[in-house]
């Protein structure tokens, strides 16, 4: 089964395009209030559990990479396929917290309104920030509230290491970002598909961090190409 891991404050809207694309996928719609990424990796399992999906392609946005990587900590041999989209594998930097920690504050003083629109637009490459798909993202991510926004930022900032489960990867791995992704570039991207032995990069021009909704047709063609490598097996 194709699995979908959405990011922070993002749903299942974030993956409109692609499963279109791919109906018979599960795309997580959430992952509650869960304040660690072991406990979202969970839930996701929980979630194909129900569905019946014992062997799992799973593809992770932003955090929803971590959250896959997570999912390889607890059941590598669930996973056929990885796919570590707009995201990192660094651990947190000194100046981390107190960024994130001021980025909250930002809704605390002036309501999470205005968090939103402090944190979104940097996500979205320029030229898209003025069409109509902006104002989807938008729309989720105020679905959302303060309180789900500090759960995720804990689960972030208490990560733990990836180095030792990307050097022990063996199933095809396709790590994409796009061209225009401030925050997490094509040269972080690179450096991840360096230390994977089956990986495959793809770098999608005129995207930014928002790249499913903003380049839906290079990143269905990348999932499809993807699919279409030979699976681990268990």
């Amino acid at each position: 089964m194709l699995l979908f891991l959405p990011g922070l404050i993002c749903d299942a809207r974030v993956y409109a395009p692609q499963k279109s694309a791919f109906p018979e996928a599960h795309v997580v719609d959430g992952y509650g209030m869960a304040d660690s990424l072991a406990e979202m990796a969970r839930i996701a399992l929980a979630e194909a559990d129900e569905r019946g999906a014992d062997q799992l392609d799973v593809f992770g946005h932003s955090m929803g990479g971590r959250v896959a990587m997570e999912i390889v900590r607890l059941a590598p041999q669930r996973v056929r396929r990885l796919a570590l989209v707009s995201t990192g594998i660094h651990p947190v930097a000194p100046n981390e917290p107190a960024k994130r920690a001021e980025l909250q504050q930002v809704g605390y003083d002036h309501g999470f309104e205005a968090l939103v629109d402090t944190w979104l637009p940097p996500m979205v490459a320029e030229a898209h920030r003025e069409m109509p798909i902006y104002d989807v993202m938008r729309e989720m991510c105020l679905s959302k509230d303060q309180a789900l926004f500090d759960a995720q930022i804990k689960a972030l900032l208490g990560r733990p290491p990836f180095d030792d489960l990307l050097a022990g990867l063996t199933c095809p791995t396709l790590v994409m970002t796009g061209k225009l992704d401030a925050w997490a570039p094509p040269k972080q991207h690179e450096a991840i598909a360096e230390k994977i032995a089956n990986a495959e990069l793809v770098i999608v021009p005129d995207a930014g961090h928002m790249i499913t909704l903003e380049a839906p047709q290079a990143v269905n063609d990348a999932i499809s190409d993807w699919l279409a490598r030979e699976p681990a097996t268990f």
